[in-house]
């Protein structure tokens, strides 16, 4: 969701920015699109679908680990592009905490409790998944690279959600990558000259 808004942010301020400075928005040339598609269907069986229900921990962690891997050769694959490099490195702090804390992002237990007030300590368990999620309730004392799990929090709404670093420095990746969508001015038509002018020539 966070994600989600930001590039919503990108794409009205590239919107925004083409009609204040009278530009067409410009796609760049992306490589390895269908990367991309396939980087993310893990996640959306392992996560999003109700298939998440039926799909055991173990493989949906290894979804999990698979689709970061894949989004990440996509952006590295273009990290000659604008936003490009924040998105690899955002990725790739994500994918880091993920490898070495299990298979899963942790999040401290606080966390938990600020995310989700209204649910009872006792539906979840400190060292084992949260939920249907990607997240695993760890204490920070136990969590390696703890400043690159879910330490910060947002409150928008009803909508309560905790986020790591490297999904801040995706959002503004990808903000920046719709911003340079009106990066380059319109073509200004030739203007054909006169037919007196032509005479006079």
């Amino acid at each position: 969701m966070i994600l989600l808004g930001a590039f919503s942010v990108g794409l009205a301020a590239a919107v925004l920015r083409g009609l204040i400075l009278r530009r067409e928005l410009h796609p760049f040339e992306v490589r390895w699109m269908g990367l991309l598609f396939v980087a993310f269907l893990p996640q959306l069986f392992a996560f999003v679908l109700p298939t998440r229900f039926e799909i055991p921990d173990f493989w949906a962690s290894l979804a999990l680990i698979s689709s970061q891997i894949g989004l990440l050769l996509f952006a590295l694959a273009n990290v000659s592009r604008p936003g490009f490099p924040l998105l690899a490195l955002g990725l790739a702090s994500n994918l880091l905490v993920i490898l070495l804390n299990g298979g899963w992002m942790p999040i401290s237990p606080e966390m938990v409790q600020r995310v989700l007030p209204h649910v009872s300590p006792d539906s979840w368990q400190i060292g084992a998944r949260l939920g249907t999620g990607k997240d695993i309730v760890l204490p920070v004392f136990q969590t390696r690279l703890w400043f690159l799990s879910d330490i910060f929090f947002i409150h928008y709404g009803w909508n309560r959600a905790a986020f790591s670093p490297g999904d801040v420095l995706v959002a503004l990746g990808g903000i920046r990558a719709l911003w340079a969508l009106a990066d380059r001015p319109s073509a200004v038509p030739r203007v054909s000259a006169s037919p007196v002018a032509a005479q006079e020539g």
